[in-house]
């Protein structure tokens, strides 16, 4: 049994998650929910959200403030005072899990973020790596901000579809990158970011050799009224 069936999910409670342009369709799809139901823009001015892992997006009301597209967070109805992933479904209390068990309600479509915890791609890009988890997160100010309460062993995780995700998260990452470079060459508005995913998304399956990000930039300067943004 995987321990994160017997957990109370700190690992979603403690991080700020980030999402790539797929994650966020895929969510949109699967789930039927809006860009607003689910993400959020997360200032991240010190760079401790996106590490080297996700871009910073500018928009136009705050130019100054890099932005991580990233899951909303709601405040725990079972522990007040504390925060969770918008998807988490938090389990009561139980005999011996006096923080209960809780679960990911959009384990399906989960970001790749989630998919790849807590691994990443050794130097070759041909194996997944075990890294160390922390005893808890946002400085362990409550207990359930304590994170896995067992050290992981490579028997936890499929072989297979552990690297796969990983190989998979990394593609997506560095197209989200792009992306975010042409967005930030003239910073749009925030309130029309969600339909420039979706034009760039919608046009990643072409008959031409026509780049999905340009193609993208110049059907949301006609729809949106703001011009069309550089590759």
């Amino acid at each position: 049994m995987s321990q994160c069936a017997t957990c109370h999910a700190g690992c979603c409670r403690s991080y700020v998650v980030p999402l790539t342009g797929a994650d966020v369709q895929q969510i949109i799809a699967d789930q039927k929910l809006s860009f607003w139901d689910f993400a959020c823009r997360w200032a991240d001015p010190e760079g401790t959200i996106a590490l080297k892992y996700a871009p910073h997006f500018f928009f136009r009301d705050a130019p100054e403030i890099p932005y991580v597209i990233s899951l909303l967070q709601d405040e725990s109805r079972q522990f007040p005072g504390t925060t969770k992933c918008r998807f988490l479904v938090e389990g009561p209390p139980a005999p011996g899990r006096p923080l209960g068990v809780s679960h990911c309600g959009n384990y399906a479509s989960r970001p790749s973020a989630c998919r790849v915890y807590p691994t990443k791609l050794d130097r070759a890009g041909e194996l997944a790596v075990l890294y160390d988890v922390p005893p808890s997160g946002k400085g362990g100010s409550h207990p359930v901000y304590q994170l896995c309460p067992q050290k992981w062993e490579p028997r936890d995780l499929d072989p297979i579809g552990q690297v796969r995700d990983l190989i998979v998260a990394k593609y997506e990452m560095n197209f989200f990158f792009k992306l975010a470079r042409s967005w930030n060459e003239r910073p749009g508005d925030w309130r029309t970011f969600p339909d420039f995913l979706q034009a760039v998304y919608a046009n990643r399956i072409l008959s031409g050799e026509q780049d999905p990000v340009d193609q993208a930039g110049a059907e949301e300067s006609q729809i949106l009224q703001f011009p069309r943004l550089a590759a």
